[in-house]
This record gives structure tokens, C-alpha cells and sequence, in this order.
């Protein structure tokens, strides 16, 4: 990160915020969820920077192989470092588990749905796919479990918008694919969705169905101003999930979930891990609860979910994800 990041930050004032976003229409939609809760929660202007990262650039090849799913926050954070923006709104799944120097993860709004849903044409589920049918997916976490709940299965590569991937879904390209529940109903499109996964067989990633906010580390007086939109149960919740990942070193190329869920005073989180090579073998799952009331507590919990797929790791999953970053 340059030293303009350490300039004097740009704050709210009475000018209106500027929130960085990417140009996809579930982007958009979601940076107009957050200018909507500025003015009507907080009483604050602001107005969207639409851009195009990386990752909506890059389309022909998986994100593992071109930098991950960090290439969809670079671009806003350089419109944040540079001050043409003081907000960035993102997907929470895709941000990074170590931000770089500068940057805060300041507030997760609460989450809509976290499920994986099932979107096909002519089957109503899973089960009803016939054998060797072909599903979309470029997540190494769905086809990880999809396989173990189907080894027929055909998975072929599916990247692009949610638009995108509807469209290659009804020019017949695959008999199904998997998306994020909470983008389908956030546009309106809840009815393409056939069924939601069970969290239990088709863990979500880290953060799923989140949405988070970014902002420069020295803007102190917008980050005062913005605490209020953060919904302490998810982020409690997505603290613990993302420490599962950031514990174990995850990654695009490394098929590795983790979802907590509040039952009452105590969190539990379920998480998976899969072979990164291999999608056809046995996936790993570990469940952890415990009475969480603050960070430091859901970032333990989610340590000891890390720990225990460590422990149940004993065909090198993890070092065959490691070598895969590496090559």
C-alpha cells in the first residue's frame, strides 16, 4: 500500500459519501441498500462510484488461478485510498481474511439468507437430476459437495454475474447450477430458486449472505458515524466463520466452508473442508459450539473449528491446498 493511504481521510462532513462499488446489477443493488440505510438511519448523503475489478473482467479462467476473490475488492480499495470515494460496500464472502494496511472491515449488515440454492429449468432437486447431469459451478466448496451428495455428477466451470449465469443456465449450457441464495432473492428472483441446501450438506462459504463494509483505517469520524448499521449478531457470527478460513489458510483454491448459527446465547459453527485436486473425495466436516458474547470469543470458537478439520485431516487436504497456492 502507497503513503497516500495515511493521508488525512475524507470524512462525511456535509458532502455526500461517496461508496465505491462494482458495476454488476447485485453490486449495484447492494451499494443502494447501503446509501438507502445512510439516509434513513443515519441521515447522511451519499452517492455510488460504479467500477469494474478484475474479477468481473476475468471471466475464462477460474479466480484460483488469477489472484482469488480478492480481485473484486482492489480496485474500490484504491478509490478509497486515493480518496475519490470514502466507502466501499462488498459481497462478505469476497473479501480477503487479511485486509491490506490501511483498510477496516468497520460493520457487516445483518444477513439475509446464507443458503446455497439449487436453480434448474425442468428439475425440481438435486436427487432429480439424472445421472451424469451437468452442473455450473467454479466453487471448489459447492463441487466439493456436490460430489459427495451426487458422484455422478458432471461439474463444469460457470463464472460471470448472476445474470450471466442464469443466462448460460437457460441457453441450456448445464441442467442445473448453484448459486447464493441471498443474491437471487436480493433482485428479486427468488422464484428460480428449486430448493435451498441444508447447511449440514452443503455448508456455505465464510460470510455468505453478508454484506460488508470497508472504509480507510484513518477515517475515525465516518467510522463513528457508520457503526451503527452493524448488526452484532452476524458479525459475531461471520467473525467466527472467517476465522475457521483464516486459520486455515483459505483460499479460491482451497474448497473450505464454514457457517455459524445462533442457538440462543451459544454459536455453533459447522465447517467443511475438501480435497482441492480431488472433488471426488470424502469431504471433512467439523461442528463446534459455544457461549459467545464478544469477538475474542468467536474468533476462538471458530480457531477450534479450524483445529478440529486439522485434526481430521490426515490424507494431506491442506498441504495439497498449499501446493496448489504455491505452483
Amino acid at each position: 500500500m502507497s503513503e497516500r493511504a495515511e493521508a488525512p481521510a475524507r470524512t462525511a462532513g456535509n458532502a455526500a459519501v461517496v461508496i465505491a462499488t462494482r458495476e454488476s446489477r447485485l453490486a449495484l443493488w447492494q451499494a443502494e441498500h447501503v446509501r438507502g440505510l445512510l439516509q434513513t438511519r443515519l441521515g447522511l448523503a451519499a452517492e455510488l462510484l460504479g467500477m469494474t475489478t478484475r474479477g468481473d473482467q476475468i471471466l475464462d479462467r477460474a479466480l484460483s488461478k488469477v489472484g482469488g476473490k480478492g480481485l473484486f475488492v482492489k480496485e474500490l480499495e484504491a478509490a478509497l485510498e486515493d480518496g475519490r470515494a470514502q466507502l466501499a460496500v462488498h459481497s462478505l464472502k469476497d473479501v480477503p481474511m487479511e485486509l491490506p494496511a490501511g483498510f477496516v472491515l468497520g460493520a457487516v449488515l445483518e444477513r439475509e439468507d446464507a443458503r446455497d440454492a439449487f436453480v434448474s429449468p425442468r428439475f425440481e432437486r438435486l436427487d432429480a437430476l439424472p445421472r451424469g447431469a451437468c452442473v455450473g459451478t467454479s466453487s471448489l466448496r459447492r463441487a466439493a459437495q456436490l460430489l459427495s451428495l451426487r458422484p455422478d455428477l458432471r461439474i463444469e466451470s460457470l463464472r460471470g454475474n448472476l445474470d450471466t449465469r442464469l443466462r448460460k443456465l437457460d441457453a441450456g449450457t448445464y441442467d442445473a447450477i448453484v448459486l447464493a441464495a441471498a443474491g437471487l432473492v436480493r433482485l428479486g428472483l427468488g422464484g428460480r430458486i428449486r430448493m435451498c441446501f441444508d447447511p449440514g450438506e452443503m455448508t456455505p462459504a465464510a460470510g455468505q449472505g453478508a454484506l460488508g463494509l470497508e472504509w480507510r483505517a484513518d477515517a475515525a469520524a465516518l467510522g463513528a458515524q457508520l457503526a451503527p448499521l452493524s448488526h452484532r449478531p452476524t458479525w459475531l457470527a461471520t467473525t467466527a466463520e472467517r476465522a475457521v478460513s483464516r486459520a486455515l489458510g483459505g483460499s479460491c483454491s482451497m474448497p473450505l466452508a464454514a457457517h455459524a448459527v445462533w442457538q440462543g446465547a451459544r454459536l455453533q459453527v459447522d465447517a467443511m473442508l475438501g480435497h482441492p485436486l480431488e472433488p471426488g473425495r470424502p469431504v471433512l466436516r467439523a461442528r463446534r459450539q459455544a457461549a459467545v458474547a464478544d469477538d475474542a470469543a468467536a474468533q476462538a470458537l471458530g480457531e477450534g473449528v479450524a483445529a478440529a478439520l486439522r485434526a481430521a485431516d490426515r490424507d494431506g487436504y491442506l498441504l495439497a491446498a498449499q501446493a496448489l497456492r504455491n505452483a
